[in-house]
């Protein structure tokens, strides 16, 4: 079987592939087949100037598509806004206590930036924080802030 593969398949074999494949990727859009279709012109290319079995040539395949597709996902990942699976908002968000907060109580904050669509939250510290006193989030609870200031 390889023996017939390997005397019929030739190097435009895997070029038209390619172009088969881009044709199909033009329609769906996803980018996930332009790694496959890259890779088979790459092989056809290969088979072109070197004289390597199919068998070979299906592993280079292989190869380079999960090189390419793996390039593609850690290039063009959509990357997550924070850390702690909210949207809109990072730790980092920086504030400023507009009702006094005791330990463990709940008090105010305004963020200089929106969290979660409103700027002010109720929200609550490990220590007592006065009021004036600019903070950052360490956690989101729910619909409480856990904030602490700012060294």
């Amino acid at each position: 079987m390889l023996e017939m593969l390997d005397q019929n398949i030739l190097w435009w074999h895997w070029v038209i592939l390619g172009i088969i494949l881009l044709v199909i990727e033009l329609n769906i859009g996803t980018f996930f087949i332009l790694g496959l279709a890259f890779a088979s012109t790459i092989v056809g290319l290969l088979a072109l100037w070197l004289d390597i079995p199919f068998s070979l040539q299906i592993l280079i395949w292989l190869i380079i598509s999960v090189v390419f597709i793996a390039i593609w996902y850690k290039k063009f990942r959509i990357k997550q806004i924070t850390d702690s699976g909210q949207s809109n908002y990072r730790l980092d968000t920086l504030g400023t206590i507009t009702k006094d907060i005791t330990a463990n109580a709940r008090g105010e904050v305004t963020f200089d930036i929106p969290v979660l669509g409103n700027t002010k939250w109720p929200a609550t510290a490990k220590e007592d924080i006065a009021k004036d006193t600019r903070v950052m989030i360490v956690q989101v609870n729910g619909q409480l802030i856990e904030v602490k200031p700012i060294n």
